[in-house]
């Protein structure tokens, strides 16, 4: 596949994540309105999409109550600015096996596994205009820890989000991730063109060198819309890797807390790095309503609560 760049390029800013960053940076948003602010600020910056997950204001670890999702909502989408909202639906399959010579039981304080409708709960409350679909099971960089999403989870769970009328974004953290993606749309479950994630460097996925990188951008589908992103110092090289190879580009702190060497970032600042990186290329950064356009995406007001 010949290199086809990219000149209308759109950024989403991955906003606090669920990772144990909260400790390693002052600027990690914990609370709704910190994840909020936070949001707002790199909408002002130029992120046309922002993707949120949210975390116990007082602890920082990450949580799936739907509260706390509402009251980003809500104050995202009444801000002066506008903005695209992805929220994450990849809370609760998460497995910490118990030791190797004995799995099972398994750790419960690691172990966060529910139901397709409860991961979905904060989403048919919420209605973003995008929510995440993680398309597959994966080892994770712990020891024992597994990212768990079966066909019949995500079958369910694409259902849903397809019923409510949310975009999946596929998160492929590996070209099986992308084969299923493309077999949940032949099915039905989800409406082509899709919207894909390429998640690249993520341990134990697919590694982040070009040639993976370029079997990853070739398994996507012509007619689909994909952006791509790379962790730690290997953020912002995968801005220009993504922009010349097609697609759309993602940043934030979810994925890399720093703007240089001893410069912690905010993701106001990733965004702006971002930007600059993309217009120098000669492609233009576009908006929100933009995004809306490509993607078919309605904006709505969350559900009324009763």
């Amino acid at each position: 596949m010949p290199l086809a760049m990219n000149k209308e390029v759109f950024i989403t800013c991955a906003v606090t994540g669920s990772g144990g960053t909260q400790d390693r940076s002052p600027h990690v948003p914990r609370s709704p309105a910190q994840i909020a602010k936070s949001a707002i600020d790199a909408a002002k910056a130029g992120a046309a999409v922002v993707h949120c997950h949210v975390r116990d204001p007082e602890t920082g670890a990450p949580s799936r109550d739907p509260a706390l999702y509402r009251e980003v909502t809500d104050r995202i989408r009444d801000a002066e600015v506008d903005v695209v909202l992805n929220l994450t639906a990849g809370m609760g399959g998460d497995i910490v096996f118990g030791s190797t010579e004995a799995p099972f039981p398994v750790n419960a304080a690691g172990t966060d596994m529910v139901g397709a409708t409860e991961r979905m709960a904060h989403v048919a409350q919420c209605l973003p205009e995008i929510c995440t679909l993680d398309c597959g099971t994966m080892n994770f960089a712990e020891a024992d820890y597994v990212m768990t999403n079966t066909p019949g989870m995500l079958r369910a769970m694409g259902g849903m989000m397809t019923a409510l009328g949310v975009k999946p974004e596929i998160e492929a953290f590996d070209t099986g991730h992308l084969w299923f993606a493309k077999q949940l749309v032949a099915e039905g479950v989800l409406t082509g063109p899709a919207l894909v994630q390429l998640c690249m460097g993520v341990p134990w996925g697919a590694p982040n060198d070009l040639n993976t990188f370029m079997a990853m951008v070739n398994a996507v589908p012509e007619d689909w819309t994909w952006s791509a992103f790379s962790l730690g110092r290997d953020q912002m090289p995968f801005v220009a890797a993504s922009v010349l190879a097609g697609g759309n580009v993602r940043v934030g702190l979810e994925d890399n807390l720093w703007l240089g060497k001893g410069q912690l970032a905010t993701n106001a600042q990733l965004v702006e790095r971002a930007a600059s990186i993309i217009e120098n290329m000669g492609a233009r950064v576009v908006g929100p309503e933009a995004v809306r356009a490509r993607l078919g995406l309605v904006k709505r007001a969350p559900r009324v609560l009763a």
